[in-house]
């Protein structure tokens, strides 16, 4: 999060107290930064590049042309954090707003009807009344109305060179390539020939942030965007929960976590500056959020979920609060 302190939160619409600990009034908003880690990925959505590619008769490894940036689009990105949103809900024994309308046409003819009986609601039946942002999932990410969801995601801006990245805004070192796979013939009397090629493109080596922007500060919004990311992060190998396509081979297993909003750009940077350490007042910054501030958030979500049913609503991601 970028600019701002903890009093700005509005946690006025919440039936608890929210009182943080005075060094999280350093805390940056309303950006959050969620720090990536992804050794293959291929997107569904695509990629788009920033230069044309060098064709292999002609590649130089010191073309600029073969030192291909893009960015990897948010529509992908935004999927896969709502999967990890949704099930922070159903852990909680909630429900979670559908993201699809349900007269849409869809090539299932009972996936509507089955999804709402696995863990979710029709999507807007949580709105009661124009000024209801319905349940947190609608409310964060919004729907296809006049109002837009809480939570701006933004493309992530790679690059293979390492200086022109720069991760306060919120973007990534990779590498690019096209990936071509031959798919040939399995008579013998063809002798193994190719039948069609098949071209993918992906990047690898990904490391980097991806930058969050709230609309509206809320604490509960933080509360479950951590759980998310934790969740996500806990189960990355679930295949349901990995991020792009390609998941049979081995891509979008993500390695992810919400970097500490506590920290100055300056030591955010720092955190991906492989010439650097963390610094003490860093460690003391970790200890603040980990003991004392991820906590208030996570009660903040915790009791917006319980206000919902009247019930009490126990989060546990199942992975490092770290």
């Amino acid at each position: 999060m970028q600019g701002g302190d903890a009093r700005m939160f509005d946690a006025e619409h919440l039936d608890c107290e929210f009182d943080l600990p005075r060094p999280v009034e350093e805390m940056s908003i309303p950006d959050l930064y969620v720090g990536l880690e992804i050794d293959l990925l291929a997107p569904g959505d695509g990629i788009v590049t920033d230069r044309h590619h060098a064709s292999a008769d002609r590649y130089e490894a010191d073309d600029p042309q073969n030192q291909i940036a893009g960015q990897i689009s948010p529509f992908t990105l935004s999927g896969w954090l709502r999967h990890g949103c949704e099930r922070v809900l159903h852990v909680a024994g909630e429900t979670a707003c559908h993201p699809g309308e349900a007269n849409g046409d869809y090539m299932l003819t009972d996936v509507y009807e089955r999804d709402l009986k696995s863990g979710y609601h029709e999507k807007g039946s949580c709105v009661d009344g124009e000024d209801d942002p319905g349940c947190v999932i609608h409310d964060l990410f919004g729907g296809f109305g006049d109002r837009a969801g809480r939570v701006i995601r933004r493309p992530i801006k790679f690059s293979p060179i390492r200086r022109q990245v720069d991760v306060t805004r919120g973007e990534a070192e990779a590498h690019y390539r096209e990936m071509n796979t031959q798919v040939r013939s399995r008579n013998p009397e063809d002798e193994g020939q190719p039948l069609r090629q098949a071209t993918r493109s992906v990047v690898g080596n990904l490391e980097g942030t991806w930058r969050l922007t709230l609309r509206e500060l809320k604490p509960e919004y933080v509360g479950l965007l951590v759980e998310a990311v934790d969740y996500l992060n806990a189960h990355s190998d679930d295949y349901d929960l990995q991020l792009g396509g390609a998941r049979n081979f081995g891509a979008g297993i993500v390695d992810a976590k919400v970097v500490n909003p506590l920290y100055s750009e300056a030591e955010l940077r720092r955190v991906y500056n492989r010439a650097q350490d963390a610094t003490s007042a860093m460690a003391t910054k970790d200890d603040v959020w980990r003991e004392q501030c991820r906590e208030e958030f996570v009660r903040a979500l915790q009791s917006r979920l319980a206000g919902a049913d009247g019930l009490e609503a126990p989060v546990d991601a199942g992975g490092d609060a770290a």
